[in-house]
């Protein structure tokens, strides 16, 4: 009898990053914590930024959208 290998999924998968409904990235878990990439203009300025957790991540895309609201 055989036994096939299954390989267990990937769980590197990207989490969309929304602020007010607006996907402005995603973040891709890595070893550091999760790396900012931006899918628009206003959220490029923390393009490839590392982030301990998605929840700082989401408020630098927050600050990034909106940078009067500190």
């Amino acid at each position: 009898m055989q036994h096939s290998f299954v390989e267990k999924p990937n769980d590197n998968k990207p989490i969309a990053i929304e602020v007010d409904g607006e996907p402005l990235g995603v973040v891709i878990p890595e070893p550091g914590g999760f790396r900012f990439l931006a899918v628009r203009f206003n959220a490029f300025g923390i393009d490839g930024r590392t982030f301990a957790t998605v929840e700082e991540a989401r408020a630098a895309a927050r600050e990034a959208q909106d940078p009067d609201t500190n």
